[in-house]
């Protein structure tokens, strides 16, 4: 049987993504765990996250995860990224006065910063970026097939980040300004939004990162 690791340190909603998965993911085994060889042997990973970026990589080293996801991406399996998972793929973020990430993904995190306001109404703008907002996709990929352009999916987030090659950026949002909403390179794909909160689209989007093998980058005819 087909497995999918879901990436276990204590800090991502796990039980949620776990059920967004088992939905779609027929007769694939659905596996939380912090188990080096667990998740290693996987057919696909799942790496969420929530909360601070700091506490984040703290537990990540502390169970010596940060190994073993650089070896999950070098190996050529599957890798999805989601919010602080995401972030945390990237060299470095501006969250705790500057935190070092993994650094799978050149690129860097910021703050979307005080004083946000919306360019079009100059109304001030909230921090978090807490709800439902259109994404673009910028880039052909096979998790995006069957998710309409400009797809709403739903957003809790602070900061942003900065892929270090614009050709790494796979979607983008607004919200205030543009920022990066998915990023992809070779077998690894993140999203700052999250699918399992974001209904039809997100469940999608699980369905199509299971049945993706990491190396086609045509969507799936």
């Amino acid at each position: 049987m087909s497995r999918v690791a879901v990436i276990d340190y204590g800090m991502g909603n796990l039980h949620s993504v776990a059920k967004a998965l088992e939905q779609v993911g027929h007769g694939i085994e659905v596996d939380v765990t912090a188990e080096p060889k667990r998740i290693l042997s996987a057919q696909h990973v799942v790496f969420p996250g929530v909360g601070a970026i700091r506490d984040c990589m703290g537990e990540i080293r502390r169970l010596k995860l940060d190994t073993v996801i650089h070896q999950v991406a070098n190996a050529g399996t599957p890798l999805l990224g989601v919010c602080v998972g995401m972030q945390a793929l990237l060299d470095w973020s501006a969250e705790n006065e500057g935190t070092d990430c993994l650094g799978i993904l050149p690129g860097k995190v910021q703050f979307f910063g005080e004083g946000l306001k919306d360019p079009v109404s100059g109304e001030r703008l909230k921090i978090p970026h807490m709800g439902w907002n259109q994404v673009h996709q910028v880039m052909s990929h096979p998790l995006w097939q069957g998710i309409s352009q400009d797809a709403r999916f739903y957003f809790v987030h602070s900061y942003y980040v900065e892929p270090a090659s614009p050709d790494e950026i796979a979607a983008s949002s607004s919200y205030g300004f543009p920022f990066t909403a998915a990023v992809a390179r070779d077998n690894v794909f993140a999203v700052q939004f999250h699918p399992e909160k974001s209904q039809h689209a997100g469940l999608k989007l699980y369905e199509n990162f299971l049945n993706w093998d990491g190396k086609s980058l045509k969507p799936i005819q």
